[in-house]
């Protein structure tokens, strides 16, 4: 992984479902946090997305703008968006740049086989940039609250 809590995250600009450009700079000032999953539609990444949707207002009144990251096609994004009725922008990967840049993509295994590809990763950014948290052991159907868990960890020290 070549990111670290307390560290600035890599300048990324990626295209969301609508094509339209979301980079660290349009987002400076704003906490969000971005989940790099592998595949649109698949059951796993199903599962986490629908996760993350279901615990949306949540984590929003926590003062987070959602991002989910994956190697698909802005269209495949849209589909994905509309048929299990997402709240936030997924953004588009295709070439990786942003996957490698922050050391998620590479050698994994996956049903038994050594495959390359997404490692499963959720990002906390505070309003600087900077890393709050990484849940790098997603568990898929629980992922919302494993980012809720993470956001209270990660604050826990400076609400006193």
């Amino acid at each position: 992984m070549n990111i670290a809590v307390g560290e600035k995250i890599p300048d990324f600009e990626l295209q969301n479902q609508d094509e339209e450009l979301i980079s660290n700079k349009s987002l400076k000032g704003q906490k969000f946090l971005m989940f790099f999953y592998p595949k649109d539609d698949s059951p796993g990444c199903t599962k986490e997305a629908c996760s993350v949707r279901d615990n949306f207002k949540k984590i929003s009144k926590e003062g987070f703008k959602i991002f989910g990251v994956s190697p698909d096609t802005p269209k495949k994004h849209r589909k994905f968006i509309e048929k299990y009725e997402f709240q936030y922008d997924l953004l588009s990967d295709q070439d990786k740049t942003v996957l490698n840049a922050f050391g998620l993509w590479g050698p994994k295994k996956f049903m038994g086989k050594e495959i390359i590809g997404v490692y499963r990763t959720t990002v906390l950014v505070d309003e600087e940039g900077v890393v709050l948290d990484i849940i790098s052991s997603v568990k898929t159907k629980i992922h919302g609250e494993q980012i809720l868990d993470s956001i209270a960890g990660a604050y826990a020290d400076s609400s006193q």
